[in-house]
């Protein structure tokens, strides 16, 4: 045994050293697209409610109803609980295995033991007594009975306990990688529950968009209509063609063609808000209204170094990766002897009433040890299973770093030029309706060919349309940009105020 711990020793101290992988990060210093000086960046982080610097209160009502029954935040918090139930069955090993054992037994011989067995020093070599007593029921027909005292009794109660010892380690990594099962599963519950909020965000906006869309479109058909009134009133008087007429109605119908799929596109987005909610569509009533009275709100994104600890995915992807490092430390333990004891000790007795005397008191202990020498290259197979796996997870954590950071510089970007898109859009829909209402004005007049007003009209239509697209993709860039930064963020805590609470 001594020889034995003498080479596991120094073999253990090679085999168990580990070297972690290195993400090899390069860390920006701030964002290409945000703010420069890191004091800025520190006072102004998003808020852990942010979409309620939209403004809305249903909007805050529908995100807050979906982080309660979302169906999928359900299975992510299902999927917690079977997390630490395994940590807990996982970490079971490092505690030795106690079970209570209680039997009774009664047995009796058969009264009639071979037919045709006729000598009683075969069947009852115990005594002189008891052979005298056999002759007397023995006979060539129906053999020898037994003696009426061959009745036994017996009952028993132990405790039996096993305990592998933990020497090397292996039972402390195999539950320090269920814990950080454990751990990632809960980011990934954070992960599903800011999707989920961001994919309610978005839906609410495509309700606003598709109802402004809506109005504008019954508001041109309103326009075109009236302008296709005086086009006949022109006809009528000889001053306009059939032609004319035709024409303006085709404007007319184009127009009214839009208005059943924008209504659809407003069900459709109802019916996502109510499955992100976890009801069914009868049961979700959204009022909706306009874009124009949702708050754009600022965001500032922070410091970069800060979104590695903000983002859940990341931090899932760290998870992840550690309890890989624990699996690596595992596979190699597992060349390594294990040591168990085991033991169990209790009462037996033929009597019920002597059963907890001394002298019924029953016990044994065990030590065992196990060295693995051939396994058929399974132990080696296993090491270089987890390593690849710890690899592969390495370079997912090294994406999802590399990738959070090119999402918050796309969505910064997003912002800016949405921003700017809807300054100029407003802009482009002010002339095209002061031009189409120069252009109708004129018509009425007759100093104005119908070409003319057919363009203004196509050119304020579009703008109008345009214009709701944009301010839509405005607001879908901060619900990104939120999204990106992983979501609001906790206010750091008062230097005095952590004092004085230790």
């Amino acid at each position: 045994m001594l020889q034995t711990f003498s080479i596991a020793l120094p073999l253990a101290g090679c085999l168990l050293k580990q070297d972690l992988p290195e993400p090899n990060l390069v860390v920006p210093a701030s964002y290409d697209n945000g703010p420069r000086s890191p004091a800025v960046a520190e006072s102004r982080t998003p808020p852990y409610d942010w979409w309620k610097q939209f403004r809305s209160r249903e909007l805050s009502a529908v995100i807050e109803q979906a982080h309660a029954a979302n169906l999928d935040i359900a299975a992510a918090v299902a999927r917690i609980v079977q997390a630490d139930a395994q940590a807990r069955i996982t970490g079971a090993a490092l505690l030795p295995a106690i079970d209570f054992n209680g039997n009774t037994t009664r047995a009796r011989t058969s009264q009639t033991l071979i037919r045709g067995n006729t000598n009683p020093n075969t069947l009852y070599p115990q005594s002189n007594s008891t052979r005298l007593q056999a002759i007397r029921s023995c006979s060539p027909l129906t053999g020898c009975r037994a003696p009426p005292d061959q009745v036994k009794s017996s009952v028993q109660g132990t405790l039996t306990a096993s305990y592998e010892i933990d020497f090397w380690g292996k039972n402390r990594a195999a539950l320090q990688a269920a814990e950080e099962t454990a751990v990632a599963a809960r980011y990934d519950a954070e992960v599903i529950g800011l999707s989920t909020a961001a994919a309610a965000a978005n839906a609410y906006f495509q309700v606003l968009a598709a109802q402004d869309r809506l109005k504008a479109a019954q508001d041109n058909l309103t326009s075109a209509t009236r302008v296709l009134n005086l086009i006949k009133q022109r006809a009528a008087a000889g001053t306009a063609s059939a032609l004319e007429i035709a024409q303006q109605q085709s404007v007319v119908d184009t127009q009214r063609a839009t208005i059943p799929p924008l209504n659809q596109t407003l069900r459709q987005n109802r019916i996502t808000l109510a499955t992100l909610m976890g009801r069914s569509p009868e049961q979700v009533r959204i009022r909706g209204g306009s874009l124009t009275q949702i708050a754009i709100p600022h965001v500032t994104p922070g410091l970069p170094s800060e979104l590695l600890t903000q983002r859940p995915d990341i931090r899932e992807a760290e998870a992840n990766l550690a309890a890989a490092d624990a699996d690596v430390y595992n596979a190699r333990a597992a060349f390594l002897p294990s040591i168990t004891l085991t033991g169990d000790g209790g009462y037996e007795s033929a009597v019920l009433r002597l059963l907890l005397r001394p002298e019924s008191a029953i016990y044994s202990l065990t030590a065992g040890i196990t060295q693995p020498i051939f396994h058929g290259g399974q132990l080696l197979g296993n090491l270089d299973l987890q390593k690849g796996k710890q690899d592969e997870l390495l370079q997912d954590y090294r994406k999802a770093v590399i990738s959070a950071f090119a999402d918050v510089e796309n969505a910064l970007d997003n912002v800016r030029q949405t921003n700017q898109l809807v300054t100029l859009q407003m802009e482009v829909v002010k002339s095209s309706r002061q031009a189409y209402d120069i252009s109708e004005e004129r018509l009425r007049e007759g100093t104005i060919d119908l070409v003319t007003v057919l363009q203004t009209q196509q050119t304020l239509f579009q703008a109008e349309d345009a214009l709701t697209q944009a301010q839509l993709g405005r607001l879908q860039a901060v619900v990104s940009l939120y999204q990106a930064l992983g979501g609001g963020w906790l206010p750091k805590p008062n230097p005095v105020e952590a004092s004085n609470a230790r």
